[in-house]
């Protein structure tokens, strides 16, 4: 649990001395960048997304996919009560939307520095705080049956290298029957560069190449890992896992947004999709 002093916003500081390549990058390695990246980071980022994220908004993607109206976690009167496992929560922005709804959620993360945000801005708010768990999401915590729902929102499924085994854990600790909800960007952006611009419109990258991008030091130690599953790698670990897909949803890029988020942009976002939201329930 999380009961540091909440932090004052410091000035950005990234990796940007780091050589981006394509490597194979293990389970600790990839857990030990990411924990490492975020700490470092959130600062900026929260600096950089936090308007656009809120302190109390569920929201699914930077195409602005909001589950006030998407309803992806199901029938929303049946949150109030609902015990809900957020994973990759960040600054738990969706965990106190769910609060808001009635929900009794659990915000999950690896990085340190982005539970103290959390706090903070619930100190700030002067909300009732919400459950923080710093944790790694292919290790979860928790007994067996813990949870009504699990949700994630570009939480840890992209930074994990043992996505099957996240997959496991997560059924483990849900109930029969709940909701494991979560959104990544849609595996077809691996082929394209991370780009807004037209230069991001060509294919460079072959699809089915599964070799983790890493940005690594000087010493070649990895400071962040991202790892790519086709469509077909996400369904069979979710199968395997005894999960059942309900629903892929790939937002659309919605007429007004024009800001842009890293390579997410209006000029892509109208030609490829960017996001893809698994719905899945635990047989």
């Amino acid at each position: 649990m999380i009961n540091d002093t909440p932090p004052e916003m410091t000035e950005p500081g990234i990796d940007d001395d780091a050589e981006a390549v394509r490597r194979e990058a293990g389970a600790g390695e990839s857990s030990r960048a990411s924990r490492g990246w975020w700490d470092r980071n959130a600062d900026e980022y929260l600096l950089e997304h936090g308007a656009f994220l809120g302190d109390a908004r569920f929201t699914w993607c930077p195409e602005g996919l909001d589950e006030a109206e998407a309803r992806l976690l199901g029938d929303h009167a049946a949150l109030r009560g609902a015990r809900v496992l957020e994973i990759g929560a960040g600054a738990a922005q969706c965990s106190r939307w769910l609060a808001d709804q009635g929900a009794l959620p659990v915000a999950l993360d690896l990085s340190h520095r982005m539970l103290q945000h959390a706090r903070r801005i619930d100190e700030q708010s002067a909300r009732t705080p919400v459950p923080l768990v710093e944790a790694d999401a292919t290790v979860l915590p928790f007994a067996d049956a813990s949870f009504d729902l699990a949700c994630s929102a570009y939480g840890a499924v992209p930074f994990a290298a043992d996505t099957a085994r996240l997959m496991r854990e997560v059924h483990r600790v849900l109930k029969p029957g709940a909701r494991w909800v979560f959104s990544v960007t849609h595996p077809i952006r691996w082929a394209f560069p991370d780009e807004p611009g037209v230069e991001g419109l060509t294919a460079t990258t072959s699809y089915f190449d599964r070799t983790p991008y890493v940005e690594q030091d000087e010493s070649g130690a990895a400071v962040y890992v991202e790892h790519h599953r086709t469509l077909g790698d996400r369904v069979r670990e979710l199968a395997l896992a005894g999960f059942r897909l309900i629903d892929l949803v790939e937002p659309e890029w919605p007429e007004g947004l024009t800001s842009e988020w890293g390579g997410w942009s209006p000029l892509r976002g109208r030609r490829l999709p960017g996001t893809a939201v698994f719905v899945c329930v635990r047989d």
